[in-house]
This record gives C-alpha cells, structure tokens and sequence, in this order.
C-alpha cells in the first residue's frame, strides 16, 4: 500500500464502483470484523485481570491484530470499502489500544505519559479531521508513519503484559520508537491538513 494522502471528496465520485453508497449497506463483513475488534477490549481486559489467563489475553490480541488486516482485505476484494469503514476501522483499533492502554496503566504495568500522549494525539487528528470532513474540505485517511506507530504501539502493549527478563532493553525501545513515530505521523497529518486548507480557500 502506498502512502495515502488526505483527498477531496470529489476524488470517490470516480471510482463509485469502489465504494457502496447506499446508506442502508453498512453493515458489511469488513465493517463488522472491525466492530468486532473493537468490542474485543472487554474480553481481553477481563482475562488481562486475571493472571491465570494472560495467555487467553495474548491469543485474543493477536486475533485483533490479525482482523486489522482481514477487514481491509475483504472490503477490497468485495468492491465494499464505504466511507463509514475508513473510520470504524481505525476508531476500533483506538478503542481497543486505548482501553488495554489504560488497563495496563492503571495496574502500573505501562507507563501512562504515553498512554496521556497517545490520547491527546488522537483526540487532536480527531477534532481536525471532523472539522475538515464537515466542511467538505476534506477525508482522512491514514498514513504510513501513522500505521507503523500503530503497530509499534501494539507490540509494545502486548510486551507490557508479559515478562521479558532476558531483553530488558526490548519494552523502552518499542515505547520510544512508538512515541517517535506517534509524533512524525502527527506532523505528516498537519503537514496534509494545512496543504487542504491552503487549497480549499484558494479554491
């Protein structure tokens, strides 16, 4: 997958065959494995509470890592990508970073400056990204800085839950590199959002 940039709105208008319009059609396969993600948060903090089941927790987040990848392969290969899946697809995977995030932060087993961190990004792309889309200035999407933090983060959650005595250094690498990331990602988007503006009011 290429880089991809935030685009107009008229850019769907050409290719409708790409993307359902119909309202009364969002419930497709890709969009419900992305709920479904999202919902995954309950189980995986109920056993995370539990330490007898952390294994369940693990074999449970590598399901949810592995449906990020199955929603989008599905809504390509049926022609069903829909507006409404390019925001339940990354809202499920904040909500359930974010809650496994602020589990572990609170039980003191990740650090909570990046799950603070993490947050205020994400509410701030947020709040710009609603405010271009109901302008009609623009649609975001994400980038690829913004999926390798992504994952970076993920990986670092999922290194907080269990012990790794033997790489002590692997945990606060994968924290810095995920924050450096976070904060490259978060410039690539302002860079795209201020390129819009300049042209939507030129234009």
């Amino acid at each position: 997958m290429s880089i991809i940039k935030i685009y107009p709105l008229n850019v769907f208008k050409l290719r409708p065959s790409k993307i359902i319009e119909d309202p009364t059609r969002v419930l497709t396969l890709a969009n419900i494995i992305s709920m479904l993600r999202g919902l995954s948060a309950i189980p995986i903090i109920y056993t995370l509470s539990r330490p007898e089941w952390n294994w369940m927790a693990a074999v449970l987040i590598i399901l949810a890592a592995l449906s990020d990848s199955l929603d989008g392969y599905f809504a390509r290969r049926a022609h069903e990508v829909t507006h409404l899946g390019k925001w339940i697809d990354p809202l499920a995977d904040f909500i359930l970073t974010i809650s496994v995030m602020l589990y572990l932060s609170i039980a003191d087993r990740f650090p909570f400056w990046y799950f603070l961190f993490y947050t205020i990004r994400h509410a701030m792309i947020a709040g710009l990204a609603i405010y271009f889309l109901n302008y009609k200035i623009s649609i975001l999407n994400s980038n690829w800085w913004g999926k390798w933090a992504a994952s970076i983060t993920a990986l670092a959650v999922f290194l907080h839950i269990f012990e790794f005595s033997s790489l002590p250094w692997l945990k606060p690498a994968t924290v810095y590199s995920g924050a450096g990331l976070l904060v490259i990602s978060m410039l690539k988007y302002f860079k795209d959002f201020y390129i819009d503006y300049k042209k939507h009011h030129v234009a």
